[in-house]
């Protein structure tokens, strides 16, 4: 099986996949387009009112305030937050972003869109998601780090191995979590490596975690050209972010005889219709602050052009809210592949619906980084490590089954890939529910 290279950690202070300079100005509450999706889910399923209310209501959103002494001496408080949306199926699990954007809505979106990912790929967690508002472009490694360690000691009667289980996510790595491992292990006077995943390999990190994301946006994408006839081999792809996740995918689709012919990032986007050399362009990238601006290996042309590109596949791979009802009618692509969580709003939907694209979505599609994250999790409680063989091969399998559950539940309702992705998860977690009952 093709292996993907490591890739090296970029400092916190980069922000390779933060945020395109050209943002769509139509930009929907991701909330909203959320429960859209989820009222129309319920809707199909009939769900009665008592369980609708009661999936749709985080269980837990904790706010706190992060005072930290500055370089200079000075003091300065952020605003950090943590949501666990559902913890029916087990432990919540979700990452923790630092952007200047972070805001409640937002984590409330991310954290449900975690709990139907773990349920879509069928894992024994539910849903959580965090963050700190700050712009890590500003903070030195040093004040990252308080940030960090006061962020987690202000969350330990919510963090837990068993209870809710942080990761990476934008402008969060590997350093960062061991942060969090060390903090939270201090305090609980033995080291508790379960209590996040997404680790360095040293500190009980599971090989293939960094790519895992990426590579399930690989399998994703597999498997719908499947079912449109689409030949792997020579299979153009337009891939919009290029941070771990974007890179990753275009890297692993190459390896399977694909070829990229667009990529970008917050600096620039670039388009080579005979292909562009992905290993030459993650080199110059790496090389050049984790930016593409300056690669001279294709055409520069704008971040909205990328999205609408004659293509077999497009990974939008950046931030949410990226192909809207504004853009969407100039999607050519035959296959897009949402790398990046809620990159498509609601209004855009039926949109690409009627145009017959098929649409890959989020909770599906970049579910490889979570489902590799519950495999570090097992091997860590077990005490024991897989190889990167057996890594891949789980993750391959897990995502296939999903993908293929997925288009399954698509053909019974006669619905698209996600209204399809939000009632598998609904109708899982909502029988959970009602086996487990409710106490009080």
């Amino acid at each position: 099986m093709a292996t993907v290279k490591e890739m090296p950690v970029p400092p916190l202070i980069d922000s390779s996949n933060y945020k395109e300079p050209a943002p769509i100005v139509d930009k929907d509450n991701p909330l909203e387009s959320m429960m859209q999706r989820f009222d129309r889910a319920a809707e199909i399923l009939k769900l009665e009112p008592g369980i609708y209310h009661y999936l749709k209501t985080p269980v837990k959103s904790v706010i706190v305030s992060i005072p930290i002494q500055m370089d200079d001496g000075s003091i300065q408080v952020f605003e950090g937050y943590r949501v666990i949306h559902n913890d029916i199926l087990g432990p919540s699990k979700g990452g923790i972003r630092y952007a200047p954007d972070v805001n409640l809505d937002e984590v409330k979106a991310l954290a449900a869109w975690m709990t139907w990912k773990c349920a879509v790929v069928d894992i024994p967690f539910g849903g959580a998601k965090g963050g700190v508002t700050c712009d890590p472009r500003k903070l030195t490694q040093q004040q990252l780090e308080k940030i960090t360690r006061r962020y987690t000691a202000n969350m330990l009667d919510v963090f837990g191995p068993d209870r809710d289980i942080p990761a990476p996510d934008v402008n969060t790595n590997e350093q960062t979590m061991a942060w969090i491992l060390d903090t939270y292990s201090m305090h609980m006077k033995s080291t508790q490596p379960g209590v996040v995943t997404g680790k360095p390999l040293v500190l009980g990190g599971s090989k293939g975690r960094r790519e895992a994301t990426g590579r399930g946006v690989m399998h994703a994408a597999l498997r719908g050209m499947g079912k449109l006839g689409i030949d792997p081999k020579g299979a153009t792809v337009a891939v919009e972010g290029f941070g771990n996740v974007g890179s990753i995918s275009a890297e692993s689709l190459v390896q399977q005889g694909s070829k990229v012919i667009a990529i970008s990032d917050m600096s620039a986007a670039y388009y080579n219709k005979n292909g562009i050399n992905i290993d030459e362009a993650v080199k110059y990238s790496e090389s050049h602050n984790y930016l593409l601006d300056g690669y001279t290996g294709a055409e520069k042309i704008t971040h909205e052009q990328l999205l609408t590109l004659e293509c077999d596949v497009l990974v939008p791979a950046a931030r949410e809210d990226r192909i809207t009802k504004r853009n969407a009618h100039n999607v050519s692509a035959k296959l897009i592949v949402e790398g990046a969580n809620g990159p498509t709003t609601a209004g855009a939907d039926p949109i690409l619906d009627a145009k017959g694209i098929l649409v890959v979505p989020d909770i599906l599609a970049n579910a490889g980084g979570v489902t590799v994250s519950y495999f570090e999790w097992v091997q860590n409680r077990m005490g024991y490590h897989w190889t990167l063989d057996v890594v891949n091969e789980r993750l391959a399998t897990a995502m296939n089954s999903a993908f293929d559950r997925v288009y399954d539940t698509s053909i019974k309702h006669g619905v698209s890939l996600r209204l399809a992705s939000y009632i598998l998860a609904i109708d899982k977690v909502a029988r959970t529910l009602r086996l487990r009952g409710i106490y009080g």
